[in-house]
């Protein structure tokens, strides 16, 4: 039973990627605005990573060793997807999608680590996890799947594609879940606190090379007060839960 409700409870903490793609895809939004959220979902991400996903009392030697590991696999996945756009021909239109996509990359780095920690959190009776680790979820990805979703389509990837693509980020995050549950029970000693390392640093990696770049690029200075802003505001929500 609680596999299940931790793979429930996955499923509603991700169906912000649904809701982001219905954003981007049922409100007509300008360039500007994508970079807006863009700089404001960077914010965020960064103040999630620093005090919810690599928090003080974790920082030892090979938390920051899994950091860079999680920066390491983002850049050698989206080298990967980028030979593979490359091969079939796609260098024209996908600019944008390419870095829409990865994203997506960094978001499934993420997601695994955090819904791992979150089944056991779960399992052992919410220990593991705060109402501010929940909300930073749920806050940090709303934008970034709302500026994914357009940027993917922009460069001409189809609609039904995006749709699949986040589903099936769901999908993996419920399954990791429900692994994180089962894993926590059969070793009690797990603590989930260098997998979130690994998803730190594929985050950050992430939000250098597409989401503050494209805040950048369609809102100049704009971009570095949408960046603290949107920091203050999840690291704030922190401090408060």
């Amino acid at each position: 039973m609680i596999i299940v409700q931790a793979g429930l409870a996955a499923l509603v903490l991700t169906s912000t990627l649904l809701i982001g793609t219905w954003i981007a895809f049922t409100h007509w939004l300008s360039s500007r605005v994508v970079g807006i959220i863009m700089g404001f979902g960077a914010g965020a991400l960064i103040a999630a990573v620093a005090y919810e996903m690599f928090p003080e009392t974790s920082r030892d030697l090979p938390a920051f060793i899994c950091l860079a590991l999680g920066a390491i696999v983002f850049y050698v996945a989206s080298k990967w997807l980028e030979g593979r756009s490359g091969a079939q021909g796609k260098e024209g239109v996908s600019a944008q999608a390419q870095a829409g996509q990865q994203i997506v990359v960094g978001a499934l780095l993420d997601v695994i680590p955090e819904c791992l920690t979150l089944g056991m959190g779960i399992a052992v009776g919410g220990g593991l996890i705060s109402i501010a680790f929940i909300l930073a979820m749920l806050i940090a990805t709303l934008p970034f799947t709302i500026g994914a979703s357009a940027m993917m389509e922009a460069g001409g990837t189809p609609r039904r594609r995006i749709w699949l693509t986040w589903l099936f980020v769901m999908v993996v995050c419920a399954i990791s879940a429900m692994a994180g549950a089962v894993l926590i029970q059969l070793l009690p000693q797990l603590t989930g606190i260098y997998a979130m390392a690994v998803a730190a640093g594929a985050l950050l990696a992430m939000t250098t090379v597409s989401m503050l770049p494209e805040a950048l690029k369609e809102t100049g200075l704009l971009a570095g007060l949408m960046t603290v802003l949107g920091f203050a505001f999840t690291a704030g929500l922190g401090a408060v839960g």
